[in-house]
């Protein structure tokens, strides 16, 4: 049976691998962010990021390189690898906002919709139910949202100032970005040539109500590998998963 939604879906996609990762040292010495390992699986967080966009109908994949490029580069040149890759490298720091459009202008096809995420990111939800969403609601941009975890144990009390319960890591109750992106054809136009897309293009598309907000299901695996920290509890999870 045929998928209506299947031509407007995304199969191109931009990651921004172009950060320091100072948190990560010393790990981020030798190597970018996107190229430190996920204990006990032997691949970088890109590698996972790679395999993850392919699952979702991605074709082309444009990398955006900065701090160590090098290491990177010569990694994709060896690595199997489940979808067509280039790399692109600012001749000078743009700033996120820049570096987007920067790598936006390499997609193989720029009158259509794409994809994009952050370096850091290692998660595992469906993108087609994501550009659907973004697709029913005529939006331009569509961030995902995530509720990550609180990394210390709540507090529950009752109206008379009792505690009542103690809950170790509860999710937030604020949604973050969570890092994941659908782009329309056109959004690399309101990117700023220099500079922080969430101070500029974001705000202002919130304001004419074009910037969508998808939910990562319920269960959905989600993190920002950001720390050491982020790193064992990564391998904690893959564990309990059984991965």
């Amino acid at each position: 049976m045929t998928d209506p939604n299947a031509a407007s879906r995304p199969t191109q996609a931009v990651i921004l691998a172009g950060g320091q990762g100072s948190r990560l040292r010393p790990y981020t010495d030798d190597r970018p962010k996107p190229m430190v390992e996920i204990p006990g699986t032997g691949t970088p967080i890109i590698g996972h990021q790679l395999v993850w966009l392919a699952e979702e109908g991605v074709t082309d994949v444009v990398v955006s390189c900065g701090h160590l490029a090098e290491v990177l580069q010569d990694w994709l040149k060896t690595a199997e690898l489940p979808v067509r890759v280039q790399t692109v490298i600012e001749a000078e720091p743009l700033g996120r906002g820049g570096g987007l459009k920067y790598a936006a202008a390499h997609l193989p096809h720029p009158e259509r919709a794409w994809y994009a995420t952050n370096g850091d990111i290692w998660t595992r939800f469906s993108l087609r139910d994501m550009a659907d969403f973004h697709t029913e609601r005529d939006a331009l941009a569509t961030l995902a949202l995530a509720r990550p975890r609180i990394p210390w144990g709540a507090v529950q009390t009752d109206g008379f100032g009792h505690i009542t319960d103690f809950i170790e890591a509860p999710p937030s109750t604020f949604e973050i970005n969570a890092g994941v992106y659908v782009f329309s054809p056109g959004f690399a136009d309101l990117l700023p040539e220099r500079g922080d897309h969430e101070r500029t293009t974001f705000p202002t598309l919130a304001r004419e109500l074009r910037l969508a907000g998808f939910p990562i299901p319920q269960g959905s695996y989600w993190r920002a590998i950001d720390t050491a920290k982020d790193l064992t509890e990564a391998a904690k999870e893959l564990a309990a998963l059984g991965r």
